[in-house]
């Protein structure tokens, strides 16, 4: 295979044809040269799309074997999908940010009659301190839930979404590896979140409430996705953060603890923001990638989603940006003190200013600079429109390999792909890029884009009705 810096193969011609984007327009050819010079990194190869794509199969193979890999590969325990014999009331506990949600879903034949939602706001204090305190909160609130709800003498399963990195050793056992965004309880590290919050509940003793499993946001879009359309095989969050899982054939899965009870398939969870944390795509990384990961929070980690989700779309931007204006090719030379923040380049202007390229206009792009302090002209915006249209393209390619890899993975005639996310909502061409390059990198296999919203919440419930099913079928073997 060609290396990312050899001249492509003139089989791969079609390839670097077909995920290039448009041209830059500028009378001023030195000024245009200078652009593409400073953004010729960050397009991608048709030799290194297809080096991406060898190098994450040969990750998720090595994940799946529990050999060194970058990949977590997590077994979620989650058997199989609903099938529409759902029934009765179950509760979701949503905890990933510093409000949380207690959701009451009532189901009947599989499907959703009822869906009652309380938020809770979780101080700082009880998110920093005791990890005991912050469950007995949580346990607190599921109380107040219940009461209000007029539940307190009935059995209510409950599925939990813990959005952060944990090991899985049942459907029921989540060991929390580390703390994420606003939360830093140290005692809770390595031990089993389950525990605690059941521990916590019967502690207070006033309700029913049994929590029979654990999982993530991911995995409880692909639920979500599944109750929407059956074929659904594979979930993406495209947010903030990023991530995906997919069902595997159990029979290729070697990290199982406890007794296999003949399961055919289970969901895998992927945890592909850390994609090449060990340098396996460090030939696609640029000075600028390297910027970006300098300023972030935690530095050389959640490498993959550096590249591709909204938390760092924008800083991308950014970092190019404020290099062309140190080199004289934007915005005069002149820098703005919003320009040199950390942060302030949101990806939700990167979105913005797609439309306004999508749309052949310059609603939004204006608007934007002036918001940062910036005197631009004509040639500024078509170049700021250039530099947001490159990285999102770069973002949906990267995505799309990888989608295409999983699919190719699955043996089915035709694959869902449930997605959930703002990035994925609200940036305006996302979709039709991803369905454009897995295609293109997957053309034997038949596919759709679902957006399966609220997978943390309705999908939990679902999990808790799940494990429900399970947990009565093995009393009785």
């Amino acid at each position: 295979m060609a290396s990312p810096t050899s001249r492509p193969e003139p089989a791969l011609s079609w390839l670097d044809s077909a995920i290039r984007v448009k041209p830059l327009q500028l009378a001023d050819s030195w000024k245009k040269q200078q652009v593409e010079d400073a953004l010729k990194k960050i397009h991608l190869t048709g030799a290194q799309v297809l080096r991406i794509k060898e190098v994450f199969h040969s990750e998720v193979e090595r994940g799946i074997h529990e050999q060194p890999s970058s990949l977590q590969m997590e077994n979620t325990y989650i058997p199989e999908l609903p099938n529409g014999t759902e029934e009765g009331m179950f509760l979701a506990l949503d905890l990933g940010g510093t409000n949380f949600r207690v959701i009451l879903l009532e189901l009947s034949n599989g499907a959703l009659i009822r869906e009652n939602v309380k938020r809770y706001h979780i101080r700082e204090e009880l998110r920093l301190g005791c990890g005991e305190r912050l469950f007995d909160f949580l346990a607190e609130c599921v109380s107040d839930f219940v009461r209000s709800q007029n539940l307190g003498g009935t059995r209510l399963p409950l599925g939990f979404t813990f959005s952060f990195p944990m090991i899985q050793k049942g459907l029921d056992v989540g060991i929390l590896l580390t703390w994420t965004k606003s939360f830093n309880c140290p005692s809770v590290v390595g031990r089993d979140a389950v525990q605690m919050l059941r521990e916590a509940i019967n502690r207070r003793g006033d309700t029913h409430v049994e929590v029979l499993a654990v999982l993530n946001d991911t995995t409880g879009t692909l639920i979500q996705g599944a109750v929407l359309d059956k074929k659904t095989a594979i979930a993406l969050i495209l947010g903030t953060g990023s991530n995906a899982c997919y069902i595997e054939r159990a029979d290729r899965v070697q990290h199982w603890e406890g007794q296999r009870h003949g399961e055919k398939e289970v969901i895998i969870d992927i945890e592909w923001g850390a994609f090449g944390d060990n340098g396996v795509l460090d030939f696609i990384k640029t000075d600028y990638d390297r910027k970006v990961d300098e300023n972030s929070l935690i530095t050389n980690s959640f490498t993959f989603e550096k590249y591709i989700s909204g938390k760092y779309l924008g800083e991308i931007v950014r970092v190019i940006v404020v290099k062309l204006v140190e080199d004289c090719v934007l915005f005069g030379g002149t820098v703005s003190d919003a320009l040199l923040t950390t942060g302030a380049f949101t990806t939700s202007f990167v979105s913005l200013i797609e439309q306004d390229t999508v749309g052949n206009n310059c609603e939004n792009t204006p608007e934007i600079l002036d918001k940062l302090g910036l005197s631009y002209n004509a040639d500024d915006i078509a170049i700021m429109k250039y530099i947001c249209e490159t990285v999102s393209n770069r973002a949906a390619l990267l995505v799309s390999i990888c989608t295409a890899t999983l699919l190719e993975r699955l043996d089915r005639p035709d694959t869902t792909i449930a997605v959930d996310g703002s990035l994925y909502k609200y940036h305006p061409r996302l979709k039709s890029w991803m369905n454009k390059y897995i295609h293109l990198l997957a053309p034997e296999k038949k596919f759709k884009l679902l957006l399966a919203e609220d997978g943390s919440g309705k999908g939990a419930g679902l999990v808790a009705a799940i494990a429900l099913r399970l947990k009565q079928r093995f009393s009785q073997t």
